[in-house]
């Protein structure tokens, strides 16, 4: 298949037909890598996998625990 480089303000921009991104699952803002091997340029989609709430609870600790923040004091009927 054969696309098209255009020019994108100051830059150069690769345009992916629809029917590629559909196939490879690429949204806007997908991040990619880019890889020069001599005159070739490779296209590699970085997949991030969504983080799980286990995941990000593991990542707490006694240093980066933090207690409870009262940012205003109760307005109306709140009971504290």
């Amino acid at each position: 298949m054969q696309t098209r480089i255009k020019k994108w303000g100051n830059s150069l921009a690769l345009l992916i037909p629809q029917s590629v991104a559909d196939l490879l699952n690429l949204q806007p803002d997908t991040l990619v890598s880019l890889t020069v091997n001599g005159t070739d340029l490779t296209v590699s989609s970085l997949r991030q996998t969504p983080e799980t709430l286990e995941k990000l609870l593991a990542g707490v600790t006694e240093h980066n625990l933090h207690g409870e923040v009262d940012f205003v004091p109760a307005i109306g009927k709140e009971a504290w």
